[in-house]
């Protein structure tokens, strides 16, 4: 029995060192260590040898146990490095080769011309007002002098939640929400960016959601000359300072007088063009004196307070700065596209 287990150990190290994968290393550990494997078919006659040499055997059966393990995991070890120096061959990388490049992201074109805006009017003193984009019918109509029966709520389809709960179809309800925190004690001067929700048909010049930015000054003494006088002010800032604006009469319900804003077409200098359809103008914005009513109602007397308010197409203004032909181009987010923009620093 002594001699079959110098065999084995003969045997299973010769084939350690034979082998040449891990997978035939672990064909030869389960052969000789495994519960069928010679070595325990030896110690199952031990029960055959007398009480001295018992121990002896099983001794010497644990000893070959130990070296065949030994060797295993010695020749798995080397096998190992052997099969890492071969990938790191196979996968070298040349240090030297330029790295790829990595494209990074920005900021949409919207959100580029909202801080343009924003910034343009923080200059001229204004702060920034936010507002829910879901809101109650009170403050997106009846509080902007738009009572439940006024038919210029047909002007603006709305996205109805509830009887009283819609997506707000312009900013304005921030301006009558910020006036009521003011308590009736001005000055307010605020401008409010956001999105805007109307039931439209989506086309090249027409989208279900849109942005625009708001404002709105309420002061005493507080003149149409100084909406002139801010909005001449923004278009130099914004279109370029040879731009010119022109004021003509209109009609919203929270403004009286109201007034569309146009500015000189910068493509043809006020000539006449196909941009600005041979009117050398191009309309940009609506405006006018906030209207007395919408005063009131938020808390402020309008015989002592005055203000005006004005609103934005922020698509509009982006699409007429940057020559974009269809608004769906800001929200079909084409990588292509959306890397033309840069902020202006």
């Amino acid at each position: 029995m002594k001699e079959r287990l110098q065999e084995l150990q003969q045997e299973a190290v010769t084939l350690v060192e034979e082998a040449n994968d891990l997978k035939r290393l672990q064909e030869i550990r389960v052969a000789y260590l495994g519960k069928k494997g010679p070595i325990t078919e030896v110690l199952r006659g031990m029960g055959k040898l007398s009480a001295e040499e018992r121990p002896v055997i099983g001794q010497l059966a644990n000893d070959v146990r130990a070296v065949i393990q030994e060797k295993l995991e010695a020749k798995e070890q080397q096998l190992e490095e052997i099969e890492i120096e071969k990938k790191l061959s196979a996968e070298s990388i040349d240090v030297t080769l330029p790295g790829r490049p990595v494209s990074l992201g920005g900021q949409h074109t919207l959100s580029l011309v909202v801080e343009q805006i924003e910034d343009i009017f923080i200059g001229m003193g204004f702060t920034v007002a936010e507002g829910p984009e879901v809101e109650t019918d009170y403050y997106n109509f009846e509080a902007l002098n738009l009572p439940k029966d006024h038919p210029a709520r047909d002007m603006q389809d709305s996205f109805y939640i509830t009887n009283d709960l819609l997506l707000r179809t312009h900013t304005s309800p921030v301006q009558a929400r910020t006036m009521e925190k003011y308590k009736g004690q001005g000055p307010v001067k605020i401008i409010c960016p956001g999105k805007v929700f109307r039931r439209d048909d989506d086309d090249a010049t027409h989208s279900h959601q849109f942005m625009q930015v708001e404002g709105l000054y309420v002061a005493e003494n507080v003149r149409m000359s100084d909406l002139k006088g801010v909005l001449e002010t923004f278009a130099k800032k914004y279109f370029g300072e040879d731009r010119k604006i022109r004021l003509r009469p209109s009609f919203f319900p929270f403004t009286e007088p109201s007034v569309e804003v146009d500015v000189s077409c910068g493509m043809c200098s006020g000539k006449g063009c196909r941009i600005c359809k041979q009117t050398g103008w191009i309309e940009v914005l609506g405006a006018g004196m906030v209207h007395p009513n919408v005063l009131e109602m938020s808390g402020f007397d309008s015989k002592k307070y005055t203000g005006f308010a004005f609103g934005m197409g922020v698509e509009r203004l982006a699409m007429l700065k940057y020559d974009i032909d269809d608004i769906r181009h800001f929200y079909t987010n084409d990588y292509r596209f959306l890397t033309q923009f840069q902020r202006e620093r």
